[in-house]
């Protein structure tokens, strides 16, 4: 199995969201993502919008408040900070930004104005989080440069993203004109241009790739640009490629693999090797289901794919750098760090 890497034209991308089928691993992919392209002293911005705390979890840190906060050094002395961005405080910079209202946003949050408010208009909630996040894309320094070399956006699942990113029609129900209206259309242009890519997390399983496939289809219906599809923990394949239809069926020749055996030095129990040959046919059950899954993706999107590999004992920061490496491996952060220097 070979992924087709990261392409050159993903380095233009500041804005990296990531969204997949829940139980993908998209937050692990977001996180690595961030790692890696903060190689070679540059700067990301892991953003979370969904209230879990999966940013704090992965890096072993305590609940990220809504500030931005480092919590990870690059490969090469780069640095990623992390943001977890809540829609109450959100809005209430918003009232800070716009009206100067901090006391009495303050006031109207003790009263609970704020959660009628987004409950009533949810397109609201989804205008704050995409608001603030378009804001850390466009921040500059003192000299003008982007204070983030790239923003990573760990978005909500592949069911829920496309409403979550279309704010052009959260807001048709909110507001024709004023701030608000002006902030939304600052978020479509973002979103809408090449400093955002849209990447999908999947499994080599068939409801994540039909979920992945139709939400490229949805995304590029919708005029939003997509980037690459992370296949993630793939496993080794241990079989032969000739002998994986067999096994998959059943078809495995116990007395060989018993002559085998017994060839190098091993006389196993009979139930010893029963146990083996039950282990090949479901290995090779699962090498044909994801090399089938494999070629619904390569037949379906002609978009990059990046692999990473399963994590036998799961995932803690140590891994997060491995999978970061693999990802630099493929591409990404190679080229970013080329047009930088």
């Amino acid at each position: 199995m070979t992924s087709s890497g990261w392409p050159a034209a993903l380095s233009a991308a500041r804005l990296h969201v990531v969204s997949g089928k829940g139980g993908t691993g998209k937050t692990t992919v977001a996180a690595a993502l961030a790692l890696a392209l903060a190689s070679g002293g540059r700067r990301t911005l892991l953003v979370e919008v969904e209230g879990r705390q999966g940013i704090a979890q992965l890096f072993d840190t305590a609940p990220l408040p809504y500030e931005e906060r480092r919590i990870a050094v690059g490969p090469g002395g780069g640095e990623v900070r992390a943001l977890a961005v809540d829609a109450e405080a959100a809005l209430l910079e918003y009232f800070e930004l716009f009206y100067r209202l901090g006391m009495a946003g303050r006031t109207l949050r003790r009263m609970g104005a704020i959660e009628f408010a987004t409950t009533l208009a949810p397109g609201l909630r989804d205008v704050l989080l995409t608001g603030k996040v378009k804001e850390c894309v466009n921040r500059r320094d003192a000299d003008g440069r982007p204070v983030y070399d790239a923003v990573v956006l760990d978005a909500p699942p592949t069911g829920r993203v496309l409403s979550f990113l279309d704010v052009t029609k959260a807001m048709a129900d909110l507001a024709r004109s004023g701030p608000i209206h002006s902030q939304a259309e600052g978020v479509v242009q973002v979103l809408h241009s090449p400093l955002t890519a849209v990447h999908l997390v999947t499994l080599l399983e068939d409801l994540p790739v039909t979920e992945t496939l139709e939400t490229v289809d949805e995304l590029t219906e919708a005029g939003f640009p997509t980037g690459a599809v992370f296949v993630n923990r793939v496993r080794p394949q241990w079989l032969p490629e000739r002998s994986v239809a067999a096994a998959a069926g059943g078809r495995v020749d116990a007395a060989r693999i018993r002559s085998g055996l017994a060839s190098a030095g091993l006389d196993l129990p009979a139930d010893v090797v029963d146990g083996l040959v039950a282990e090949t046919v479901e290995h090779a059950v699962r090498v044909h289901g994801e090399a089938a899954a494999l070629g619904r993706l390569e037949a379906a999107t002609a978009l990059p794919r990046l692999e990473l590999p399963q994590l036998v004992e799961g995932v803690d920061l140590g891994s997060l750098y491995e999978l970061a490496e693999t990802l630099a491996m493929q591409g990404v952060g190679v080229q970013d760090a080329e047009v930088t220097s």
